[in-house]
């Protein structure tokens, strides 16, 4: 099954995707039973929007796969290597990515994103599946010069719009090897699989949880495949996980 977020009338609505069309539920799915309302719009008739606005955080991984921290002249850290994004960073499907004014250096990383089910402390690897709702694509945007310039990743990494995501939420999803890749202006920059991710979704739910609680909504970005690069103002980025979809962007100059 597959979950959308998107506009209808004054208030976000949910729908669960089928074919062409959004069936409407009656409310968030994370916190509600899914409950269709009978109600069906077309998919092309709406506005669609970030699937999830997490009421807490983002939790980002980084150099999770090994040519990507290559690229950049690091190693593979031996733990996770993690980073918080606020939910202000968080925009969804078409939104524009607007680059920051004090950065002149920004670039792209494709990435799989996980969704948290529910409020989760310490939880062991083998019982990760027991807390994710779904999966859905993200662009974890990074002001590079500024990532390296700082000794915390704040700046680079936290800025608004540094997170679009989008653009369902796919629930059952076996996510050991999908192809991640990101186009910008349909040029392909990033190709790899989830299968080259040096710590795998249990492992990083299973660490996260271990430092702090994850609570419903929570987003955990499992880190960019190599390939990042640079993106300016007039270009569209799309990034692309296998059996999620396809979110595409624009990218503007504040």
């Amino acid at each position: 099954m597959q979950i959308a977020r998107f506009a209808l009338g004054d208030d976000p609505r949910y729908g669960a995707v089928d074919d062409n069309d959004l069936v409407v539920l009656s409310g968030d799915p994370l916190y509600t039973p899914i409950d269709p309302t009978g109600q069906r719009v077309p998919i092309d008739s709406v506005r669609l929007l970030a699937p999830v606005i997490p009421r807490s955080k983002v939790v980002g991984i980084g150099r999770n796969y090994a040519e990507h921290a290559a690229e950049l002249g690091n190693e593979v850290p031996q733990r996770p290597l993690v980073f918080l994004k606020p939910n202000t960073a968080v925009v969804g499907p078409d939104d524009p990515i607007l680059l920051p004014s004090y950065s002149s250096e920004v670039h792209h990383e494709a990435e799989l994103a996980v969704v948290i089910s529910r409020i989760c402390k310490d939880v062991p690897a083998e019982r990760a599946d027991d807390v994710i709702f779904g999966y859905t694509v993200a662009n974890d945007v990074t002001a590079r010069d500024v990532q390296s310039e700082d000794k915390t990743w704040t700046r680079g990494k936290m800025f608004d719009t540094s997170c679009p995501l989008g653009p369902v939420i796919t629930m059952d999803l076996d996510v050991a090897d999908l192809r991640v890749r990101a186009r910008v202006d349909g040029e392909l920059r990033q190709d790899g699989s989830t299968a080259q991710m040096v710590h795998k979704v249990p492992e990083l739910i299973a660490y996260a949880s271990s430092l702090f609680t994850l609570l419903p909504g929570d987003v955990l970005l499992t880190g960019t495949p190599a390939g990042v690069g640079p993106i300016e103002a007039g270009q569209r980025v799309e990034v692309e996980v296998e059996g999620i979809g396809t979110l595409g962007n624009p990218v503007m100059r504040r």
